[in-house]
């Protein structure tokens, strides 16, 4: 839609402005050693983003080969947070083109387990069915794609699983993007023995192509603090006001008409979680911020195309979620922001649904190609 693409171009310009500000010494180091050791290591293991697979590519592994890549793993990680049905397009795709592919929530245990599985059956090909051997996993990404959470749990489950006494390591988790500055190894398997490499996130320091900004910003790999936070939530009003998950809502304030994914509890009985209305990560704050974004789309009469009427759309839902969200109307602080950073909350803990930016391409297409 081009009123949404408007918003979008604003936001790309935005990160444009930052010529790569990002992409500071401590970045530069890490990019320059994560190359030096892509050759020494026996398998990649590639962490996306399931919401944007394509845009989240780490950079250096960029194919030009026609050839798949038997030396690599692509894992779609935040799976739970992303379309489902584009993530099985996602995955057949990428395992049919470039190499094999595999969906994750890192916060499953089961899941991280099934990695686990397809990182030992990889190291096992790779080392020509050696039980003894020992395999070196390069974990890489861009920032905030949650590398550090799965090298955390794939740690902690291959150490139980060995059987294996010591002090258990733990890489810094942060939902903010730049938390890890070294290079570490950690133990996750025996049998055979599997070493895994986290690795600083590292993104490039010009994006080919002026959708990839935006959307970077919006799921959290560049941080806010670099652009205005308002901007990166009028970007997402405008993509949630041109899709049709807002018509789940309409009974999100009644508890068995929630959408699958958030279930409001009823509240009775004094073993209950406690409601506060500073927490914005609650039920029922969820709720109303829904119901503000499902009475204000379809109640809409203007164009949605039309990038002016679409911004007057923005602006009243803004006003409209500052008493969802249950901001004092006296503060003195910029209330609009306030609403910005816990609407992008909402959005990156997938509170608001579950969106996948990067649409997959034909897989017949691409193969006939």
């Amino acid at each position: 839609m081009a009123a949404t693409e408007a918003f979008s171009r604003s936001l790309s310009a935005a990160v444009r402005g930052l010529s790569g500000a990002w992409y500071g010494r401590h970045m530069a180091a890490a990019d320059r050693a994560i190359r030096s050791r892509l050759p020494l290591v026996d398998l990649v293991l590639e962490v996306r983003d399931a919401r944007v697979p394509t845009t989240s590519a780490f950079a250096p592994l960029r194919r030009r080969s026609p050839e798949p890549d038997r030396r690599r793993l692509v894992v779609l990680n935040k799976a739970d947070l992303a379309d489902p049905s584009e993530t099985e397009k996602w995955m057949a795709y990428m395992t049919q083109t470039s190499c094999p592919c595999v969906a994750l929530n890192s916060h499953s245990r089961e899941s991280i387990k099934e990695l686990l599985n397809a990182v030992r059956v990889r190291i096992r090909e790779i080392k020509l069915g050696e039980s003894d051997c020992t395999g070196t996993v390069l974990l890489v990404g861009i920032p905030n794609v949650g590398k550090s959470a799965i090298v955390n749990a794939m740690h902690q489950i291959g150490r139980i699983g060995a059987a294996e006494k010591g002090k258990l390591k733990h890489a810094i988790v942060s939902s903010h993007p730049g938390e890890t500055r070294d290079i570490i190894g950690y133990k996750v398997a025996s049998h055979p023995n599997i070493y895994v490499l986290d690795t600083p996130g590292v993104l490039p320091p010009v994006f080919v192509n002026d959708e990839s900004g935006p959307q970077l910003a919006l799921t959290g790999a560049i941080k806010d603090s670099m652009l205005q936070e308002c901007e990166i939530a009028q970007f997402l009003l405008a993509l949630l006001n041109s899709r049709e998950e807002y018509k789940e809502w309409e009974n999100s304030n009644i508890v068995g008409g929630m959408p699958s994914f958030g279930r409001a509890m009823p509240s009775s009985g004094h073993h209950n979680k406690r409601q506060y209305a500073s927490d914005h990560t609650q039920d029922f704050i969820v709720n109303a911020v829904r119901q503000v974004l499902f009475k204000t789309i379809s109640s809409f009469k203007g164009d949605l195309g039309n990038e002016n009427e679409l911004r007057s759309l923005i602006e009243c839902q803004f006003i409209s979620m500052q008493e969802a969200f249950r901001f004092n109307s006296e503060l003195n602080q910029d209330v609009h922001k306030l609403v910005a950073l816990k609407l992008l909350n909402l959005y990156r803990t997938g509170r608001l649904g579950r969106y996948t930016l990067d649409r997959a391409p034909d897989v017949g297409k691409e193969i006939a190609s």
